[in-house]
């Protein structure tokens, strides 16, 4: 079996095991994407309490609708991102929605804010799924400050590395602003 077929085998097993309807299964899950999931969450809605639930939702939907997950089309990884990402984003729209009837935002407002919040949590899962490499040269070179040449040093790479490395993770960056929004409508 070759090396890259090994996460789509885990992948095609965890989704038939949810399909089972095996409660481990679903804790194996939890253990390891609650986290993710819970940053996207709160990137979207800007609320611990609000991110808490929406945790949960997104793993009672995965529990509920394994059936939706296709592994051949996706890792199971990036499924539960797009998941998590959808559903902040339709509990945002419905949450300004509501503000709406008390006179706050304007509908064309809203669709920016949740423009915005679906680009940030894709640029969020962008850095976190990105190869270690790249993301600790972009942490250097955003948090810290420093130019490729600091970076190149404090990586303990070539100049001509540290560049490769930033322009990459910059390069995967940008996607972000590239996909459609999670709910399939228009940005």
């Amino acid at each position: 079996m070759a090396q890259q077929d090994v996460p789509l085998r885990r992948d095609r097993v965890m989704q038939q095991r949810l399909a089972r309807g095996e409660a481990a299964a679903l804790g194996e899950l939890y253990d390891r994407y609650a986290s993710l999931v819970h940053a996207l969450a709160h990137r979207v809605l800007g609320e611990e309490g609000a991110a808490d639930a929406l945790t949960r939702e997104v793993f009672a939907h995965l529990w509920q609708h394994p059936e939706t997950y296709d592994p051949r089309q996706e890792p199971l990884r990036t499924w539960i991102a797009a998941v998590t990402r959808r559903l902040a984003v339709r509990r945002l729209r419905d949450n300004e929605t509501a503000a709406l009837g008390g006179g706050g935002t304007s509908p064309e407002e809203l669709e920016r804010k949740v423009h915005r919040a679906a680009v940030a949590a894709r640029a969020d899962y962008i850095v976190h799924s990105m190869p270690q490499p790249l993301r600790a040269a972009l942490e250097l070179a955003y948090f810290q400050r420093r130019d490729y040449r600091s970076t190149a040093a404090d990586l303990d790479v070539t100049e001509d590395e540290a560049r490769r490395r930033l322009r990459l993770g910059l390069q995967l960056l940008s996607t972000a602003h590239d996909a459609p929004p999670p709910d399939g409508g228009t940005p």
